[in-house]
């Protein structure tokens, strides 16, 4: 199996927030290179293999991968991409709010990972992609919480690569930087990022990112030639690190 000059050994994935934006696309970008994929969301949509579960909640988590299990058999490939931000100002945020972004970006990390690396220990193979954040370089203004979050998955990743590199598993963080989204078209109606041409005009290959940008990472990252490249936070922004 050939994923531009990249071969891939594995079939079964798992892609959290699998049924919109950033997680579709690489839902999307996996099924086109051969992986059986399932997806885990709240609203899970209409493809193939897509299962109803919350991430924060570890009993649902463990219900949903048994289905997956029963339907395609063992997970080796995990990409957590769920995500969830409230875009508010830091005084004006309730620590229900607080805890409800930590409890998604960070706890539906830990929970998914955990549940899937069974499989991949046994099967001495394995391959872990957390979406995080180019806000976790320099911050942003009324998402705290978030940043907060995915700050701690990036530090999650490394610790995690370490932990498991003598099994055969890889765990890489991608962090987006302006990516064309539902939850970034949210942040636009409600005045949090600025003015979009001037975002697009600090980047220096002076476009909007797209999913798909993201997918193409994230498959990469999947596949046997990145074998040898773990604990790293790949950076797909155009360029910019600010």
């Amino acid at each position: 199996m050939i994923l531009d000059g990249c071969v891939l050994r594995v079939k079964n994935a798992v892609v959290t927030g699998g049924a919109s934006g950033i997680g579709a696309a690489i839902a999307d970008r996996l099924r086109a290179d051969g992986l059986q994929v399932a997806t885990i969301d709240l609203n899970p949509g209409e493809a193939k293999f897509a299962y109803t579960a919350d991430v924060t909640d570890r009993t649902a988590v463990d219900a949903a991968l048994s289905e997956i299990r029963a339907d395609l058999g063992p997970v080796t490939v995990l990409v957590n991409a769920a995500g969830l931000d409230r875009f508010r100002r830091f005084t004006e945020l309730t620590f229900e709010d607080w805890q409800k972004v930590i409890d998604v970006n960070l706890n539906g990390v830990f929970h998914c990972t955990q549940a899937v690396l069974p499989d991949m220990i046994e099967a001495g193979w394995g391959r872990i992609v957390n979406i995080s954040s180019s806000s976790t370089h320099s911050g942003q203004p009324f998402m705290a919480p978030y940043v907060a979050a995915k700050s701690a998955v990036n530090g999650l990743t490394k610790s995690l690569a370490l932990e498991y590199g003598p099994s055969g598993i890889t765990v890489n963080a991608v962090p987006p930087g302006f990516i064309d989204t539902p939850m970034l078209r949210k942040a636009e109606e409600r005045g949090f990022l600025g003015d979009t041409q001037k975002q697009i005009e600090a980047t220096p290959v002076r476009r909007i990112g797209r999913p798909e940008d993201i997918a193409a990472a994230c498959a990469f990252l999947i596949s046997e030639e990145a074998g040898y490249i773990t604990g790293q936070i790949l950076g797909v922004n155009g360029g910019r690190n600010t």
